[in-house]
């Protein structure tokens, strides 16, 4: 509880009062300059407001980071430590939003995703290698052994494993969605894979292609969205990291996953999942992920693969190692804030710490999940459901 002489000088309802109410120890300076000490211990932060406004702030999720975002909230010291106060506000989603969602969602086309993702990677390849590991560029979540594993280290696991799990052998083709900065085109390319890599944004064929270049690896690189690649043979194999985020409907994604795989071939598949389908809060939706980006949901996905012909042989937890990923590229975005700020400004700075250390947080109190899912396609196209169809195989069945 707060002490009453803090509760004085404290406004009765706003984010100040929140924060008081947490068992973190930190101080609070209010817009005439005088400091208020809350929690009990050495404070590990400091919120400042910088107007009578600031302290009015919304109670949401939305209005709280706007304020931040604006500099009307600024934060010194543990930001991470703030985010205990996240579980105790309501998301908010403003009307304007639930209905662009809805018309990207009855829209979704390539022009569609293609804006949304460029949206997001705009900033250029410099703003993310600030952050992500040095090797491999791996903007997925790594696989950790310990928290004291290296990022780099937990990166090149996360690609062992991949090639594990796809028995993948010099000499076989396949798909990466999503290239990135070309992870899975180095970490295959160098053992002999022919790696054929899709993308959507210019930066990213680029960087692919000069990778492909310089090490004369066996691959191409397509600007080209997944939905629509009709390749000329199928692959031998399908990888997808962090791309099912950017595909919400799983009927269309399995089905052209079957398509572009040969029998037998299997699709390694990873990202950020949540229990409920399209639960993506509205800060994110509005500055880090536009368009019909939502977190997986795996049951969904699992029953759709299922329902198109695939054999599910891996599924594994990996919320941890996602939580101890986004914990060293929220560290290392720190460690670059000066850099940050004078090549792309301090709003940007601001967006991705509030992405970064809220990431973190979400993972670590299960807010997100992540998976990784190994699916094999067998000879038969699967029992894709329907009314009239389980009807018809009800009455088959009859004797």
């Amino acid at each position: 509880m707060v002490a009453a002489a803090v509760q004085s000088r404290l406004p009765r309802t706003g984010i100040a009062t929140l924060l008081a109410s947490l068992d973190t120890p930190g101080e609070i300076q209010l817009p005439d300059g005088s400091i208020v000490a809350v929690g009990s211990g050495d404070p590990v932060y400091r919120v400042i407001f910088r107007s009578k406004r600031a302290l009015r702030t919304p109670m949401t999720e939305i209005g709280i980071g706007q304020a931040y975002l604006n500099g009307e909230i600024q934060v010194q010291g543990d930001f991470a430590a703030l985010f205990d106060a996240r579980q105790k506000l309501p998301d908010k989603v403003p009307l304007r939003q639930k209905i662009q969602f809805v018309y990207d969602f009855l829209r979704t086309s390539t022009k569609m995703n293609a804006e949304a993702v460029g949206d997001h990677y705009g900033l250029g390849d410099d703003f993310y290698l600030s952050f992500l590991d040095k090797r491999f560029k791996l903007y997925t979540q790594g696989l950790f052994k310990s928290p004291e594993d290296l990022l780099e280290e937990a990166s090149e696991r996360k690609l062992e494993t991949m090639f594990t799990a796809l028995d993948l052998k010099p000499g076989m083709r396949i798909l990466d969605i999503g290239g990135g900065w070309g992870c899975v085109t180095q970490y295959c390319g160098e053992r002999g894979v022919h790696v054929t890599t899709l993308t959507l944004t210019h930066d990213s064929a680029r960087f692919v292609a000069r990778i492909l270049d310089l090490n004369d690896y066996s691959g191409q690189v397509y600007l080209q969205d997944f939905l629509e690649h009709n390749p000329e043979e199928p692959y031998d194999h399908v990888v997808n990291f962090g791309v099912i985020e950017h595909i919400p409907n799983y009927r269309r994604f399995a089905a052209k996953v079957w398509e572009v795989l040969k029998p037998g071939g299997r699709m390694y598949l990873d990202g950020s999942a949540a229990v409920e389908k399209f639960a993506v809060s509205s800060f994110t939706r509005n500055y880090i992920w536009r368009g019909t980006h939502t977190f997986m949901t795996l049951q969904d996905v699992l029953a759709e693969f299922l329902f198109h012909g695939f054999s599910i042989l891996d599924v594994a937890n990996e919320t941890r190692d996602y939580e101890l990923t986004m914990l060293e590229w929220a560290k290392r975005f720190e460690a670059a804030k000066d850099d940050i700020i004078a090549g792309w400004g301090e709003h940007n700075y601001r967006v991705f710490r509030l992405f970064l250390w809220g990431g973190t947080h979400a993972f670590k109190t299960n807010a997100l999940q992540a998976y990784h899912v190994v699916a094999e396609r067998t000879s038969s196209p699967g029992p894709r459901p329907s009314i009239p169809r389980r009807f018809r195989q009800f009455l088959g069945n009859l004797r």
